[in-house]
């Protein structure tokens, strides 16, 4: 918690003062109690990690309602429970496509209220609407969707990017597209929620000068900021720092001239963006109960692998360690956005699938049904 709200304290200061922040859930939920108090909203993209936020006590106000896949049940959920504990709806919705409008529609034109929207502009994959879609929403809108209030632009950049110079181009394009917006069909887009994707440095000899990459992205948002409001979607930058994953040395071997140190953890929890197949060398302390290696142990280069059975758990290849020892735990550091939480099963908190075994005669066996997983990420 200490480093969590040091680092937003740090965005803070090195960010424009009327920028606000939105959380990304995804990036870790175990801390959204205290993230929460912290940022201006949440970004919310399954029933899971709502679910968790409802049991954290988030108001729905600090909810911005995302994700490429909004069902009608969940959607109908969100809205009763916002009426029931305020009288009126406080959420943010997203819309990514046409179907989604139409669900949201419905939903609000059942409870008869009007939901806050922000359009998702895709930067070009599966996430958002194109420039055609998303115009013949606002051109539709006053018609097809009377129980929809469109506030602003969603817009995600991707993630570790460094490049300004792109910055620079989505930002304008985007603008482009709000003054179309206002122009042609009348309708103020308030707001641009902007996922910036700023970098993390994760290994060995990648850092940056954050400071400096801050300043150069201050200059360039603060023109938009002082005439909309501007909140920066942030996830991995927010959490990256303020976690570490500490794994055991269960055995030390070597194999045909390669030496290999098994972990009791493995690639199942501990996931670095841009990892390369081991090859990077991530941050990490070594503990030992006896003390550190004396200077004359010998430094030997080690392949530390976890404990799933298969060739692929390799966390990192080649790491010089000075006398390796069983039973030393490597803490590793700058785990706290997608590690434990990216594990494929539990990422962004959605459902175990059901498992169905189909015998040789044809029939079915529900071997397992389907399991929420927010309980274990929240």
């Amino acid at each position: 918690e200490r480093i969590l709200k040091s680092r937003i304290e740090y965005l803070r200061r090195n960010l424009p003062q009327k920028i606000k922040l939105c959380y990304a859930v995804k990036a870790n939920a175990f801390i959204v109690p205290c993230v929460s108090e912290l940022v201006e909203r949440l970004e919310i993209c399954s029933p899971g990690e709502y679910s968790i936020c409802k049991r954290y006590g988030v108001p729905t106000a600090k909810m911005v309602i995302s994700g490429v896949n909004k069902t009608p049940g969940w959607i109908q959920q969100v809205i009763e429970d916002d009426l029931r504990d305020n009288g009126s709806c406080h959420a943010v919705y997203t819309i990514e496509s046409i179907l989604q409008g139409r669900i949201l529609e419905n939903a609000a034109q059942k409870s008869g209220i009007t939901l806050s929207v922000l359009l998702r502009y895709s930067s070009g994959n599966q996430f958002g609407m194109d420039a055609i879609d998303l115009t013949e929403f606002v051109r539709t809108q006053r018609e097809s969707y009377p129980h929809l209030l469109v506030e602003g632009i969603q817009y995600f950049s991707g993630t570790q990017r460094h490049s300004m110079k792109k910055n620079a181009r989505e930002l304008a394009a985007v603008c482009k597209l709000m003054d179309e917006l206002e122009q042609t069909y009348g309708v103020r887009c308030k707001e641009l929620e902007y996922g910036t994707g700023f970098p993390v440095s994760y290994f060995q000899g990648n850092s940056f000068e954050e400071e400096t990459f801050l300043q150069e992205f201050s200059e360039l948002i603060l023109p938009l900021a002082s005439t909309r409001k501007v909140t920066l979607e942030i996830g991995r930058s927010i959490a990256a720092s303020c976690g570490s994953y500490a794994a055991k040395v269960v055995d030390l071997k070597t194999v045909f001239g390669h030496n290999y140190a098994i972990l009791d953890g493995g690639i199942h929890q501990l996931v670095y963006y841009g990892q390369t197949m081991a090859m990077r060398h991530p941050y990490y302390e070594l503990y030992r109960g006896d003390g550190y290696a004396a200077p004359d142990e010998e430094t030997v280069e080690w392949n530390l692998c976890g404990s799933l059975c298969t060739i692929n758990d390799i966390l990192v290849k080649e790491l010089p360690v000075k006398g390796l020892r069983e039973g030393d735990i490597f803490l590793f550091h700058n785990t706290g956005a997608y590690s434990i939480t990216e594990g494929i099963a539990l990422f962004l908190s959605r459902q175990l699938p059901k498992v169905v075994l189909i015998k040789e005669t044809g029939e079915t066996v529900l071997v397992r049904d389907a399991i929420e997983t927010s309980t274990f990420n929240g």
